[in-house]
């Protein structure tokens, strides 16, 4: 009887082994369904937490007080571990960052098929190719925009990227404002796209939303790879302003070192 009762005992844990470990291969295999990722832009200043109004340091010798930065995020692509992509629908892929909102730093993405993410690209700025469906075509879009300041008309079109505040420079020595905008300028339509690795996979299911945290480095709007000098367009009395010209594709450019993705919750 007792022989019997101990083959029984071990017959039950044998039972609920497998089945613990069949349950667990579920949990790591299913990842049908669809879920949810969040995309969170937290901007800094080079190492530091950017502050508005804050002094901050260039490498040319300028000083800056940043009062407004603010861009538009677009065309979010999403890349699976296995190279598979999903493009988030394009008619609901715009959406405004301004640092002095902290409610738009959260972009919540919904209806992701499941699955193991490891890259993310997104576009800076409204696409030619949207732009060009005219003001019908941009939905509700276009008056957020405007409300936000990121309209110049809407023959002019979009301001991607408003980076503005005061500086102060060696030769400028008293705080002076500055302007930089990009958009479309002439021939020169100055979108760009960002292109970023993980560090850690996003495990988008049914049960976890994953938190992708990014870096802004506003420093690399004018400090990236092309170093511009504010002093350098200062003057008729306005402040140094950059929304045209050759320094504009110079600012495009360096978008592409301003992000970096920190790390991934995976919760």
């Amino acid at each position: 009887m007792k022989n019997i009762l101990k083959y029984n005992f071990a017959f039950v844990a044998l039972a609920l082994f497998l089945t613990s470990c069949n349950s667990d291969d579920a949990v790591i295999t299913n990842v049908s369904g669809t879920g949810n990722l969040v995309l969170e832009f937290d901007q800094s200043y080079g190492d530091n937490d950017l502050i508005l109004s804050q002094a901050n340091a260039t490498s040319q010798g300028e000083t800056l007080k940043i009062s407004t930065i603010k861009y538009i995020v677009s065309n979010i692509v999403l890349t699976k571990a296995d190279g598979t992509i999903f493009t988030y629908p394009k008619n609901q892929s715009y959406f405004i960052v301004d640092e002095s909102k902290p409610s738009s730093h959260v972009i919540d993405l919904t209806d992701i098929p499941s699955g193991d993410y490891v890259k993310v690209k997104f576009g800076i700025g409204v696409d030619q190719q949207q732009f060009n469906l005219g003001a019908d075509g941009q939905g509700n879009f276009l008056a957020e925009a405007q409300a936000a300041d990121l309209l110049w008309s809407w023959s002019a079109g979009y301001k991607f990227l408003a980076f503005e505040g005061t500086f102060t420079s060696p030769i400028v020595t008293s705080d002076t404002s500055f302007m930089v905008h990009t958009g479309q300028t002439g021939t020169d339509y100055n979108y760009t796209e960002v292109t970023l690795d993980l560090p850690t996979k996003a495990l988008v299911r049914p049960t976890i939303t994953p938190d992708v945290h990014l870096i802004a480095d506003v420093s690399k709007i004018i400090d990236g790879t092309n170093k511009i000098k504010l002093t350098d367009y200062n003057g008729m009395g306005m402040g140094a302003m950059i929304m045209s010209g050759a320094a504009l594709p110079l600012v495009t450019a360096n978008l592409n070192g301003m992000f970096h993705v920190d790390h991934v919750h995976n919760d």
